[in-house]
């Protein structure tokens, strides 16, 4: 029991990164239906932008954290107006191809202008200690990195929550995300609305960013490929579309992953992360928190 409850823990903390990734997906799936394949490369140029910033301008983690979601939510809306809005009205699969159009760009260009050398993030700008902990009488281990992702995911997602709910922004993106025709009758900026929810969505990845390349101590042109597709499984998991069910499809991916590797091989994560979303597919395609809506014809 002290073996899965560890598993867990450990879980969590990957998961929180997960499902801040999936956020940004289901955000803009939610509001415009379409699938920013490009979202895993903007969670890359986060970690980038983290990274040299706290090399070569010397700030502080907090502060680079910062830099990164504003380098990160500019990235995100010129995407959005320059590769996604021509195509607004045009075939979905039109707009799909130029989500992994624009994805490959964004990987390639990273490896031409970044190169291909691994990097890591230096160490002391987070102080990573062992910190036991007590649960029904069993002693278990989590590190401050580990409470501090749990921390910032939890963060995050309140006050995208509060953004949502309670702001004009917020009110704005569920209309549109409700039906965009009457929310440009209501008076509803529909194309500043998509455009903030595109940075929205890719300030969530930037902080992922630094978060996957503080957990893994590594950063790379191509990081974003792998964490991207699984965040993507993420949030179908939970209900692509739906908020909660991104943090949830997150969370549960996570703690998925580490009892596999845990208990059977690490190098079967991955497939079976994958097995897992066609499952999903097969038994209950509208996700975990989803309801399946019928048409009638």
């Amino acid at each position: 029991m002290a073996g899965f409850l560890q598993q867990v823990i450990n879980g969590l903390s990957l998961g929180s990164i997960y499902a801040l990734i999936a956020l940004g997906y289901t955000m803009v799936y939610g509001i415009i239906q379409l699938i920013n394949f490009a979202h895993g490369d903007i969670l890359m140029v986060g970690a980038y932008i983290g990274f040299f910033a706290v090399v070569y301008l010397k700030l502080n983690i907090w502060w680079a954290f910062i830099i990164a979601m504003a380098g990160a939510s500019l990235l995100g809306v010129i995407i959005e107006r320059v590769a996604y809005k021509p195509l607004r009205n045009a075939p979905r699969l039109a707009a799909l191809i130029t989500a992994i159009g624009m994805s490959l760009l964004l990987e390639n260009g990273g490896l031409m202008v970044l190169g291909t050398d691994i990097r890591s993030y230096p160490g002391g700008i987070i102080t990573n200690k062992q910190l036991p902990l007590s649960v029904l009488g069993m002693q278990l281990t989590a590190t401050t990195l580990q409470l501090l992702i749990l921390a910032v995911t939890v963060v995050m997602m309140v006050v995208l929550q509060y953004i949502v709910h309670y702001t004009r922004t917020g009110k704005a993106m569920r209309a549109v995300s409700h039906d965009p025709d009457a929310a440009r009758l209501m008076g509803i900026n529909v194309d500043n609305t998509i455009s903030v929810t595109f940075a929205l969505g890719s300030a969530f990845a930037a902080v992922a960013g630094i978060l996957l390349g503080l957990y893994y101590n590594t950063i790379q042109p191509l990081m974003g490929i792998m964490p991207g597709l699984k965040a993507f499984v993420a949030a179908v998991i939970g209900g692509i579309g739906l908020i909660p069910g991104a943090m949830l499809g997150g969370f549960a991916l996570g703690v998925f992953e580490t009892m596999v590797s845990g208990y059977w091989s690490s190098k079967m994560r991955d497939p079976i992360v994958f097995i897992l979303l066609i499952l999903i597919l097969l038994l209950k395609p509208a996700g975990l928190l989803g309801k399946n809506n019928t048409e009638k014809v």
